[in-house]
């Protein structure tokens, strides 16, 4: 029998889907999983692929050609360095081993520095798109030594997802950089979601809308600036019946919503870096929140809102209003994340392109949308750009949607409805507008409680200054 030309760890839904997509790109696929039944599984089932299924690690190492090249699509944590060190001894000098998950990006970098001595390249690769663009064409962010990335090349372009700019996979840069895109992607996500499930809660308490209603709203947006697969996915969810009642799907579903870890990450990391992402932190924040429903439930009958507060108004201009509000928030969610991803990647010296990062985002992964072209254009335009809010082309149309953005927040606020997410952006948008912020306040008192120094706007060659606070007051 050939050697396989790939091979694929892992037999779990995203491994299986990646795998069969590999093979269907031309190559022979080895594969292996720790509970050696899936494998006899999942060969059996796709009988006629060229699919090499192995009992043991040693078989599997053996049935690849040189220089091998390896997908692990495992847990993230321990799974990943307990199959590192069985393969370790297994493998030689230029093998490449591809961790898949959504791993830490210093975990990963502490993997690619331990494995570098032997030869072995790691590469640390984000993969976006759920279980159909594993099988169908996700967006991929590799990361580690460019010369691995060469080597992975033929395979990464065949199988990624493929818009009009070209395959969604790119080098991303050296060690923890693709892991550190990925989950930054994830963060905007989480970002996304909540803006979405924000202006579906505006038309269902506050317009009264039915889910089917919504459901056409979002198939129009979708058709229009707000076109993505989030967005079309929304559409779609709320036209789900319940089989039981016959009622929409969606209006039966507990609204405590988990989370994985990515978006907790992305927060932890703004931190460290001293970048605001505020819309991050306010869907994190909602998800938290909504995991605390006994409480909220008790909380309801003791805290009241507005009192007999009720959206009066013309439905279509509301709506239009959050339709203004929904893209704007978008926008800035973005450019918090490009932020980060600028910070991190001057920090570990990753040299990241954040155009070619929204250019693989437009195709395959949960966050591909029809904006993602024009932010990819923007920094096309100006590599250097410091904020996509100042993109000449994006500038004015925020300019032109704050009306709306204003309105529909408002509007949410009016009637005691929580938008977090919306509020936030437009707080971003504002804060990062205006030269002159109240922390000239913050820092007189922490230079007067703290002596923490200040310095002055109109003397900087002053440098550091002092002032004896409450002896002047008194």
């Amino acid at each position: 029998m050939a050697l396989a030309n790939f091979g694929v760890i892992g037999l779990g839904v995203m491994g299986q889907n990646l795998a069969l997509n590999v093979e269907e790109h031309g190559f022979q696929v080895a594969a292996w999983n720790l509970e050696g039944d899936w494998t006899d599984r999942f060969v059996a089932e796709n009988k006629g692929c060229k699919l090499t299924g192995c009992k043991t690690l040693e078989e599997f190492v053996r049935a690849l050609e040189r220089p091998r090249r390896i997908l692990m699509m495992i847990a993230a944590g321990k799974p990943v360095d307990m199959t590192l060190e069985k393969l370790r001894p297994l493998l030689e000098k230029d093998d490449v081993v591809i961790d898949g998950g959504n791993s830490w990006f210093k975990d990963t970098q502490a993997r690619e520095a331990a494995m570098a001595p032997t030869g072995i390249c790691f590469v640390g690769m984000g993969v976006s798109g759920g279980q159909s663009g594993a099988r169908k064409g996700p967006s991929l962010m590799p990361g580690g030594k460019h010369s691995a990335y060469q080597s992975l090349k033929p395979v990464l372009e065949s199988i990624a997802a493929k818009t009009a700019s070209g395959a969604c996979v790119v080098y991303v840069g050296p060690d923890g950089a693709g892991h550190f895109v990925k989950m930054v992607h994830n963060g905007i996500e989480y970002g996304d979601m909540q803006l979405i499930a924000e202006a579906y809660d505006l038309m269902r308490r506050g317009l009264g809308m039915t889910a089917p209603e919504m459901a056409e709203q979002f198939a129009e947006w979708n058709q229009g600036s707000l076109e993505s697969f989030l967005i079309s996915l929304t559409a779609h969810v709320l036209r789900v019946r319940d089989e039981e009642s016959g009622q929409p799907l969606v209006d039966r579903i507990l609204d405590k919503a988990g989370q994985k870890g990515t978006g907790k990450w992305t927060a932890q990391i703004a931190l460290e870096l001293g970048v605001a992402i505020p819309t991050v932190a306010a869907a994190i924040d909602a998800r938290v929140l909504s995991s605390m429903k006994t409480q909220r439930v008790e909380a309801e009958k003791l805290l009241h809102g507005p009192k007999g507060a009720k959206f009066s108004g013309a439905r279509a201009e509301a709506l239009a209003a959050i339709k203004d509000a929904l893209w704007a928030s978008k926008v800035c969610s973005y450019a918090q994340g490009m932020n980060l991803i600028s910070a991190g990647s001057r920090e570990y010296k990753w040299n990241v392109k954040l155009g070619e990062m929204a250019r693989i985002w437009t195709g395959g992964c949960i966050i591909r949308a029809r904006l993602l072209s024009a932010i990819s254009a923007a920094y096309q335009r100006k590599p250097d750009l410091t904020n996509l809010l100042l993109d000449e082309a994006l500038r004015p149309e925020l300019e032109s949607a704050q009306t709306g953005w204003r309105r529909a927040v408002t509007t949410a606020q009016s009637l005691g409805i929580a938008v977090p997410a919306l509020a936030a952006s437009l707080t971003y948008f504002d804060s990062f507008r205006t030269a002159s912020l109240p922390q000239n306040l913050t820092q007189a008192q922490r230079d007067a409680f703290g002596a923490h120094t200040y310095e002055r706007w109109d003397h900087p060659e002053r440098g550091p200054q002092h002032t004896e606070w409450t002896k002047e007051t008194i």
